[in-house]
């Protein structure tokens, strides 16, 4: 197995389903001070025909960690997994490639794979509620590689589980999926008048609010105001490749909950979302998510992505809460492979990772 880079404009990037790969995310991470590059993946030796050397392209940011080196981080990416069981010999290929073309100060490489986890099948048949420790998928996605060196990240760069709802079906039947209470609570909000209407960018503050409530009412740490502010900006310029919407769920002249959804491809990606403490009677955040299901299946998308669910039903994870929210609206819970590092300089990968576990650890 062997790869070849062509490095390429992010502006050249191909039409995906996946968001974080997209001309459109490497203008909102530009706008955080990472710096996107970006390269076609290409057969191990040409062919007459250029077209079909092409086997998809890759979005990488590069960010600084430390005095003096660089992060390469690819999100969600790469999007295609090779055939077979090799994909840690694709990685390690990959990985060697893509230094022969990045700075010589990147310590280290970060994918966070969007394919299906290896252990997804039997995870779902024995009901698990975790992913096997780190050492037992290290020792699986290193067969095959030459150096051993894929490790697997102290955290996701985006969620491994991922409660994703089927919205190509008639709108009868999507509900018909649901859970009876959600139902319910859909139908209650409508009935208390909750209005759920698309929202412009002044409104972002107000959301903000919201948004630092939920955090703090359910212990998870918060984003800046600045990495809410990037994806309007970014979308301003850049709205011919992914759209954004921002939803706010109200009741008179009271704000009930939010929401930021991107829309790339044939997926809806529920980014961000806020309710507020009081008047939670009124099932705003219900009236919302279904709102956004209806708006993303009118522009086109096949798939809802909700975000982070505990594996399975486990009440001790941190994301069992958000499991029993969203497994309401019925869908299906993804199990991907979530993110691998391939280190080049230990000494500040390992500071880098160290900072990883601490943060996860006081919940920073």
């Amino acid at each position: 197995m062997s790869v070849r880079l062509a490095p390429k404009k992010t502006q050249s990037l191909l039409p995906t389903d996946i968001l974080f790969q997209s001309d459109y995310w490497a203008h909102v991470k530009s706008r955080l001070g990472c710096r996107p590059v970006a390269f076609d993946i290409l057969t191990p030796e040409p062919t007459s025909n250029p077209a079909q050397d092409n086997r998809g392209d890759v979005l990488v940011l590069l960010q600084p960690v430390g005095r003096d080196s660089l992060g390469a981080f690819v999100p969600q990416g790469p999007e295609h997994a090779p055939p077979g069981d090799h994909r840690g010999q694709y990685l390690e290929e990959l990985s060697e490639a893509l230094i022969r073309h990045l700075d010589p100060s990147v310590a280290f490489i970060r994918y966070d794979l969007p394919w299906e986890s290896r252990y997804a099948g039997e995870m779902h048949a024995k009901s698990w509620s975790a992913f096997p420790e780190p050492r037992i998928r290290e020792m699986r996605m290193n067969i095959g590689t030459r150096h051993w060196n894929l490790r697997k990240a102290e955290m996701d760069m985006t969620v491994a589980s991922s409660l994703v709802v089927d919205i190509s079906r008639p709108e009868e039947e999507i509900l018909a999926g649901m859970k009876a209470k959600t139902r319910y609570n859909i139908g209650l909000a409508r009935r208390k008048g909750v209005v759920v209407t698309p929202a412009s960018m002044d409104k972002l503050p107000s959301f903000y609010d919201l948004y630092r409530q939920t955090a703090k009412r359910n212990g998870f740490p918060s984003c800046d105001y600045r990495h809410f502010a990037a994806l309007f900006q970014a979308h301003a310029l850049k709205s011919n490749t992914s759209e954004l919407h921002f939803l706010l769920a109200g009741h008179e002249s009271d704000l009930l909950a939010g929401a930021i959804v991107a829309l790339s491809g044939s997926n809806a990606v529920f980014l961000h979302g806020a309710s507020s403490t009081a008047n939670r009677t009124f099932m705003g955040s219900y009236a919302l998510h279904w709102a956004a299901m209806r708006l993303a299946r009118s522009r086109g998308c096949t798939r809802y992505d909700m975000g982070a669910v505990s594996p399975g039903a486990a009440p001790d994870h941190p994301f069992y809460g958000l499991f029993r929210f969203k497994t309401g609206f019925g869908g299906t819970i993804e199990l991907r492979s979530g993110s691998w590092d391939y280190p080049l300089n230990e000494d500040v990968y390992n500071a880098y990772r160290n900072a990883d576990s601490l943060s996860r650890d006081s919940g920073l």
